[in-house]
């Protein structure tokens, strides 16, 4: 699947379940370890666990593996990685403190707009 497809799908998947603040970042000219990070926010555990579940269930349906996943144990930021992309799902207080968009501020940055009700 390429990439950009890829990441509207899991877009999509964040929206289906209410997320909000949706940002990828391209990180290609800046590391190896990821080619793009998206990161999103809950406003409660539950919604983050939903948000996480959605994304790695519909994948699954699609034969796509989750390489690794974290987080599940506390629901504050749950990261699911698919290899080049990385998901990165956060509780408010969370996002704040690690603050993922500063530290790897350099990244271009897209912003998803929230959808309307």
């Amino acid at each position: 699947m390429e990439t950009e497809v890829f990441l509207q799908k899991i877009v999509g998947f964040i929206q289906n379940k209410k997320g909000f603040d949706i940002k990828i970042l391209d990180l290609h000219k800046l590391t190896a370890i990821a080619d793009f990070f998206v990161i999103c926010s809950g406003s409660a555990t539950m919604q983050v666990k939903a948000i996480a579940d959605e994304v790695d269930k519909k994948f699954r349906e699609q034969g796509i593996k989750c390489y690794h996943r974290e987080g599940y144990d506390t629901l504050n930021w749950v990261l699911l990685d698919y290899l080049d992309v990385v998901v990165h799902i956060f509780r408010g207080e969370s996002r704040e403190f690690y603050n993922l968009e500063k530290i790897w501020g350099d990244a271009e940055i897209t912003e998803i707009e929230n959808e309307e009700d």
